[in-house]
This record gives C-alpha cells, structure tokens and sequence, in this order.
C-alpha cells in the first residue's frame, strides 16, 4: 500500500480522505491556501504545505505548485477529492507524466466523459438509455429547429458543464434563441468550452445515479443513491436506497451502470447519472471522481469507498464481489451551507457557536469548528449532516433530530430548509422528483416558519450563553498589551524589560503566534 498520499482539496473531503488514510496506515501530506491558514485539515495530516493565496487559481487550482510539494514531500499518490481539479484532465494527465499516482480514472476518461457530447456519443455504443438530444449545435436558429423537431419544452446544455451552470430550460423559439447563447456564454467563462446542445425536458422525473468501482478487471455497482431534491439543479438532499426503486429494477439499472463504465474502460470510483421517469432510467452524465454524497451508499452498505479507491489505485484491485454487496437500512444525507435558506445565496462569515448533533445513526463529516471564517472564496457548504436507520421512516426521525439539535451561529444555514423538507407530507412519503422545491413550495414555506424554527432552538442556544460566548481575540490584543506591559513595569521597575514601541511589537506578535498568552 502507498506509504504516503497528497490530498489536493480541503475542508470536509480532505479530513473524510485522510481519516481512510489513517486506517490504512498511510501518511498524509495536506495543502492548504492562505484563507485556510487555521482549516481543520491543515493540522489533522501528517505534513502540510502552503500553496498561495486564497484564490482557487492561485491555490487550490495550481496544477503544477501541487505537483512540485507532491514531489517534495514524497507523496507517491494524489487524491483529488471533488471539486476544483478532481475532473480536470489536464491534472491527471501531469500526474501520469511525472510518475504521481492519481487515485482516480485515466486521464483519457475523464476527458471522454467530461464533454456531455461524447459522453452520450460513447454511452449509446454501449446501449445505455439516453434522453432524446442532439449533438453539437452550432446556431441559435439550428437549436430551434431541433427543438421544434423534438418538441417543448427543452434544455440547453453547455457540453463541459457541472453543478448545474450552462444549464437553461427553453419552452418556445425565443426562449431558445436566448437559452442558447446563455449557455454558450457560461461554458466558455466556467469551462472553456462554447459548445451547446439540446435535449427533452423531461417534467418531473428522479435523478438516481449508481456509484460504481472498476479496477481493470471487474466492474460492479453499490446501489443506487437518489437525488431528487434539488436547487438549480444543485444536489441539497440524498437518500439510499432510492423509494421508487425494488430490487428487481436496481439489478436492471446496475447492469447498465456497469456496461457503460467498462466501454469506456472506467477504473476507480465514478458515478453514473441518471434521470428516472415512468419506470425508465435515462443517462444524464458520468461524474469520474468520488461524489459528495458518497456517504449515504458507505452507511448502506457498510464498505469504505475511499479505501477501495486506494486499493485499486495501488493495484491490490476490489476487496469483494458483486453478489457480497448488500443494502442495509436506510440512509439519508443533507448538505449542510452557509446559504440564505430562501433564496440559497450564499453566505460568508465567522462561526461564532457551533454544536454537532450526535447519537444513534448520525455522522456528521465537516472541517469546520467554533471560530473557523467560512470565506466567499470556496464552495459555501459547511458539513454534510448523514443519518442512518433501520428503515426510511425511522432515518426521517432521525434527520429531523438531528437537524434539530445542529446549532450553528453567527453565520445563515440552510438548516430551516431541510427541516422543512423532511417534515413534508410527500417527502415522507417519498413523491420526489427534481421540481419538488419549487412545486412544494419549500421557500415560501421557510419564511413563514423560520421563527417558529427559531423559538425551538432556543433552549439549546442556552449552553452558548454568558461565559461560553466566543471572544474576539483580535480585538482583546491591544488590552492584553496593556496588561502585560502593566505587570512588567509593576513588577520588575528596575528595567529589566522596558516599555517601548519595540518591545510592544514583541509581545503583540508573540500573543498572535500563540493565541492567548
């Protein structure tokens, strides 16, 4: 097994990472950028280095600064996590060329299955299900024509995009018209990539998906994970297994999973996307890297993705088989962000409390604590808040305990949103589909409760209160000079320190290295 990993990322998915690594025995080397001078996964690693400035460009997303300290620390392997260059081509491509493990598929993959394009292009070779949809359309008036030819309403898509940017619904001609230049313009600036095409809308289907592992030798699925709830098309709420889907259709679905993944030569951890209505799935993408919601197929199934992603990187392959994955109980996963719980923008700040639930079935993975700036510089996600139970209504309990326990303040969550979520009828019920916010009137339902969530909250705030307020040191550290200059004038009078500019700069530094005194 390796003997050291790098993980280029941070906050929750570097500490996640590392925890395996740790199991595994395995050192760890962390990396983190100027914003992230006090993050938690900064001081949990083995070793840490400075990439530079709060910027992703400057930081996060310095392919050749994260090859240089992978080199010098001796890493032999780089896992990506999700997110900045997790899908980059570009950066497995480098890792490969200097003889870096990159604990993720070949580079050529993700390349295949980053353009939309050539995703459906190599999934229909397979005979996986796709939506109706064009290949590359090259005019605003060609988008119209394909669209009259399929019929409204329609999407446009920017073939490199993700996390739902490039994305526009169009329900006649001059919605098209404008759809396609939006979408245009988005891939460019976020993807370097212009290209759009079209596909059906379909109304209120599920987003399921299948998380699957290949090693070269064989491939095979953990189930599915459903991912229905959603904001802009942005994932809030996952929950595995999926209540549509019996072990008749999860076997059905799996297989075409798997087919696809081995067409395309798949090795490692990816994810198959897909869309599910009247009793059909459809293919919507392949994301080739660990997904956040990983979590939730870990609690069913009781197997370790991180670790098998480190396994087959090394070489050792799969730990088990196809016929000894099995899903137990029920688990539910609810993305915890710094975000306005009506309009999710997103929010920047300092934690000023903060209190974890815990209990039966509740994991929380975060890299976040009491004081830590949730900066406008990353992804404003906080923590992923995953529980697990016997059955589907016995995880709602807990969800719903959990999420009434999380106390976190001095910065706005969505944590009113997901209470809401998980009490609504048809949620319990498991009528999702990917316009249920919008049809269910989650928002609107927010604001009219949001005090009364408020007032619940209350007696647990308490434990924050009086003597446990969190102090703001920056402030404090002109008074604490003041204190300290005192004591030595008082006590040693004789001049053994004296109180000058100099010697004021000292201390106020050596307070700031130290914390507190």
């Amino acid at each position: 097994m390796f003997r050291k990993v790098l993980v280029a990322n941070r906050g929750e998915i570097a500490v996640r990472i590392m925890r395996s690594c740790k199991e595994l025995g395995i050192k760890t080397v962390a990396v983190y950028s100027q914003a992230d001078k006090k993050a938690f996964h900064r001081v949990y690693a083995d070793e840490c280095y400075y990439l530079g400035k709060a910027e992703p460009s400057e930081s996060y997303l310095n392919i050749e600064k994260i090859i240089e300290i992978a080199k010098k620390s001796g890493a032999e392997a780089i896992h990506p996590g999700y997110g900045f260059l997790a899908e980059k081509e570009e950066f497995a491509r480098r890792c490969e060329e200097e003889g870096i493990v990159f604990i993720g598929p070949p580079s050529k993959v993700i390349s295949d299955m980053g353009s939309k394009i050539n995703a459906r292009r190599l999934m229909k070779e397979a005979g996986v299900p796709l939506i109706p949809g064009s290949d590359e359309i090259h005019s605003a008036d060609e988008a119209v024509e394909f669209a009259e030819k399929i019929g409204y309403p329609v999407l446009l898509k920017a073939s490199g995009g993700g996390g739902g940017i490039g994305i526009s619904i169009a329900r006649n001609a001059d919605e098209v018209r404008k759809a396609y230049e939006r979408s245009k313009k988005l891939g460019e600036r976020y993807f370097r990539d212009p290209t759009v095409y079209v596909e059906k809308y379909l109304t209120k289907p599920r987003h399921i998906e299948f998380q699957i592992l290949a090693d070269g030798k064989k491939a095979l699925h953990l189930g599915e994970r459903e991912c229905s709830i959603q904001r802009r098309h942005q994932k809030l709420i996952e929950e595995a297994p999926s209540p549509e889907i019996d072990e008749e259709k999860r076997e059905k679905f799996g297989k075409i999973a798997v087919r696809g993944a081995k067409h395309i030569g798949y090795k490692n951890a990816g994810t198959m996307e897909f869309l599910y209505q009247d009793g059909e799935i459809y293919f919507l993408e392949m994301n080739t890297r660990l997904q956040v919601e990983h979590t939730i197929t870990e609690m069913v199934t009781g197997i370790d993705i991180v670790k098998e992603q480190l396994r087959i990187a090394y070489g050792d392959g799969i730990s088990f088989d196809q016929e000894d994955v099995r899903i137990r109980g029920h688990a539910i996963e609810a993305r915890i962000n710094a975000e306005d719980p009506i309009t999710f923008l997103p929010r920047s700040g300092k934690i000023l409390h903060y209190r974890s639930p815990g209990g039966p079935g509740i994991r929380v993975d975060s890299g976040i604590h009491m004081g830590y700036e949730i900066t406008p510089f990353y992804d404003s996600m906080i923590s992923k808040l995953v529980v697990w139970g016997r059955s589907r209504m016995e995880a709602i309990a807990r969800m719903r305990r959990a999420l009434y326990e999380y106390i976190i303040e001095g910065v706005e969550t969505n944590i009113p949103f997901h209470m809401i979520v998980v009490e609504d009828e048809e949620f319990v019920r498991g009528n999702t589909h990917t316009r249920f916010v919008e049809e269910r009137r989650i928002a609107e339902r927010v604001k009219e409760t949001i005090k009364n969530i408020k007032n619940l909250k209350t007696r647990l705030d308490e434990i924050f209160r009086g003597d446990h307020d969190v102090v703001d040191y920056e402030k404090l550290i002109p008074i604490a000079i003041s204190a300290v200059m005192a004591y030595m004038e008082s006590e040693h009078s004789e001049g053994l320190i004296q109180a000058r500019i100099g010697d004021q700069w000292k201390i106020y530094h050596r307070i700031k290295q130290f914390g507190w005194f």
